[in-house]
């Protein structure tokens, strides 16, 4: 293989400036593509050439195959990463990469294609003797036939997710038979929005639950893990408070997460960073197979601090052949991190989305021995509204679980973000509650708790 001297990111915001701090540890030349959205912003600053892709909105920017492969090869760029997101997870445009000639940073386009479909993977996870949460055949606009023979099959209640994509998007949660069909109607919709693909499937709710999973890496014929992180603090099926190691979680259950993560990731032949999830059924201490990410993960800082490695430039040197193989012996986890994302929206209402001019961003007590500021804005950087509102992630490292908390705490609440509505205090909020300083949390956490948290 021959040596990348020069890397496009084919995304946006803080995973863009996160790759580009690799490409410059690496002494790799790195370019940002931009939509008229964000021509000022930071991503398109600290690259080394910056191109402009297209409108404001992504369809016809960050998820045009065509036009980030253009842009590629008149750059000259020798790979392309995609950081998380877009088209990340997209086969389709991994394959176009490669057929191009372009290095792509990331596992192969089968595996994406076969992981990616949430219903294949179970398929896969089953084959490799990993447990999976009980659920139903697929179904799309045309083969309703069978969904509450299905759904009386799985029981009630049970959640409608899309079979293409993930983050908890377009996730809907029914309680009752006659709120199923709606409830698929509306997830097919959005799923076809989100990911080009409206098939559904049906799967069983287990309600005091929590949500972890395991950082894998794969070389092809081996895979490693980096550990473990709890993601059960969530909003809206999707997370906000991520931390490393996993409190309160019996050795026997992490193990069989980690041997179940890399049997699973070594019967595809993963190649890459990927993360294998899991959700733990707090009542019976069980687990079941989720899904499988085949991309870098918003919260992969967690595992970096706690293990002291560099995901993100160890997917680089894998796709240049700088990295071959790394034994499990090798791979230690030390201390607590917690990572807390920052929104712009409005914990108040609903989570609101709140764009607008970030007029103050400071965090004076962040320091850096312990404290990672992960973020693509700036001060007076406008928040729209075409995409995810992340600010930035606000992330902690400690000896133990109490210190990591109370580092971060000091930094939100000496923080000053001012100009839109940010979930900042809900944040410290989630810190302070005794659930969480227990180590107790599952995924209803926030819905429970949402009086005392606003």
């Amino acid at each position: 293989m021959k040596p990348i001297k020069k890397l496009l990111i084919a995304n946006r915001g803080e995973i863009a400036c996160r790759v580009i701090r690799a490409c410059k540890k690496l002494g790799i030349s790195s370019v940002a593509v931009y939509s008229d959205a964000d021509a000022e912003a930071l991503h398109v600053k600290q690259a080394d050439e910056s191109v402009h892709i297209g409108p404001s909105k992504s369809a016809h920017s960050y998820l045009d195959i065509g036009k980030i492969l253009t842009v590629a090869k008149q750059v000259g760029a020798d790979a392309i990463h995609p950081g998380y997101g877009f088209l990340s997870e997209n086969a389709d445009f991994a394959a176009a990469v490669i057929k191009s000639g372009i290095v792509w940073i990331g596992p192969s386009p089968a595996s994406i294609r076969e992981m990616g479909d949430k219903q294949k993977a179970r398929d896969i996870a089953i084959a490799a003797h990993v447990p999976v949460v009980p659920g139903s055949i697929r179904f799309n606009s045309d083969n309703m036939d069978k969904l509450h023979t299905e759904a009386s099959r799985v029981g009630f209640p049970l959640l409608v997710k899309a079979a293409a994509g993930g983050g908890g998007i377009g996730m809907k949660h029914v309680l009752k038979p006659e709120d199923l069909q709606a409830a698929v109607i509306a997830t097919q919709s959005l799923a076809k929005s989100a990911f080009g693909n409206s098939d559904v499937f049906l799967e069983k709710y287990i309600p005091n639950a929590r949500h972890v999973e395991i950082q894998i890496f794969g070389f092809a014929d081996s895979a490693v893990h980096f550990y473990e992180r709890d993601c059960s603090t969530q909003r809206r099926f999707q997370k906000i408070i991520e931390e490393a190691p996993a409190p309160n979680l019996s050795q026997e259950v992490r193990y069989g997460m980690l041997k179940a993560a890399v049997g699973l990731a070594n019967s595809v032949r993963y190649q890459g960073a990927g993360t294998v999830e899991f959700i733990l059924d707090v009542d019976t201490d069980t687990y079941y197979f989720l899904e499988m990410n085949t991309r870098i993960q918003v919260e992969h800082p967690i595992t970096e601090m706690t293990t002291g490695s560099d995901l993100v430039s160890m997917q680089i040197q894998l796709a240049q052949g700088d990295l071959v193989s790394m034994d499990q012996t090798s791979i230690h986890q030390m201390g607590h991190a917690i990572e807390c994302r920052l929104y712009a929206e409005n914990p108040a209402k609903q989570f609101m989305p709140s764009p607008g001019v970030l007029e103050q961003f400071d965090f004076a007590y962040a320091n850096p021995a312990f404290i990672r500021i992960e973020t693509g804005y700036e001060m007076q950087n406008e928040i729209t509204p075409f995409y995810d509102p992340m600010i930035a992630k606000i992330i902690a490292y400690g000896d133990n679980r109490e210190n990591a908390v109370s580092r971060l705490l000091a930094v939100l609440e000496n923080a000053k973000v001012e100009g839109i509505k940010s979930n900042l205090s809900f944040l410290s909020a989630c810190l302070r509650n005794p659930l969480f300083q227990q180590g107790e949390v599952t995924t209803n956490f926030v819905t429970e708790n949402i009086k005392n948290l606003t």
